[in-house]
């Protein structure tokens, strides 16, 4: 209702000006990451199937890129679709990897991207996805390669645990090689062999999840060690700009102090 209101009296303007000039002068995060959740509720609720849920949220990644754009935020990760989601109906499977594709054509023909120099990676297991889509991520990360002024990473057919699997592996791989000695192993070692070793900043400053559940589902497990976290209530068809101005409000009114 508080929402409705916002828009329908004219008063959602004043609000997101309001939120923007709390935050704008105040230190920014460089880093942040959404799990977009509440897609299939939103569709269920609206009467609608759930891959329409998807389609919805899938516009409203462009909205999150182009306000992080905005506020100087160098990285943005978004948690699309987990490995675990593999198990939901072979149809909405079906539909999803649909949207991703063409939203994935979309970022090759998005002028925002190449005046901001978005470099936009895919976080997960390749091997999982359709090949079509591999393909398309392939053209999207091929065409990016070269940018470093902002970072967009999808999190797809992705698990925090699976991710550090694969690190292990790569790890014990250099071991049996004789690259690295076992006694001299480092956090550093395994963290060069995860999945966003590429980025300046890997750690989220500020992880955000939709719908009103509060747990990571297994969101950077290692990356989120000393994240700050912060749910919304609002399903993520729904977000808009001053959900993300808020999130950011809480971020900067905490005191980071890293354990020490």
């Amino acid at each position: 209702m508080f929402r409705w209101l916002l828009t329908h009296l004219g008063i959602y303007r004043i609000y997101q000006w309001s939120l923007l000039k709390q935050i704008k002068d105040k230190p920014m995060p460089s880093h942040v990451a959404v799990i977009l959740d509440g897609n299939r509720r939103w569709a269920i609720e609206n009467g609608l199937p759930p891959w329409m849920g998807h389609r919805k949220g899938a516009e409203k990644v462009k909205l999150l890129l182009r306000e992080c754009l905005k506020l100087g935020i160098k990285t943005l990760t978004v948690y699309a679709f987990s490995v675990e989601n593999f198990q939901r109906s072979e149809k909405e499977i079906e539909e999803i990897m649909k949207i991703a594709e063409e939203k994935l054509e979309e970022i090759l023909n998005t002028r925002e991207i190449y005046e901001n120099e978005v470099r936009v990676s895919l976080l997960g297991r390749r091997d999982l996805l359709p090949k079509s889509l591999i393909k398309k991520f392939d053209e999207v990360e091929e065409k990016t390669k070269t940018f470093n002024k902002h970072y967009l990473n999808i999190a797809m057919a992705y698990s925090g645990r699976v991710e550090i699997v694969d690190a292990v592996r790569k790890l014990v791989k250099d071991l049996y090689e004789g690259k690295i000695p076992p006694d001299q192993i480092t956090e550093e070692d395994l963290e060069k062999r995860l999945y966003t070793y590429h980025l300046p900043n890997p750690y989220p400053d500020l992880i955000i999840r939709t719908s009103g559940e509060e747990r990571l589902s297994g969101f950077l497990l290692w990356q989120s060690a000393y994240s700050e976290l912060c749910f919304l209530e609002v399903y993520w068809p729904e977000f808009r700009a001053i959900d993300l101005y808020r999130a950011i409000r809480t971020y900067q009114r905490r005191n980071r102090r890293f354990g020490k």
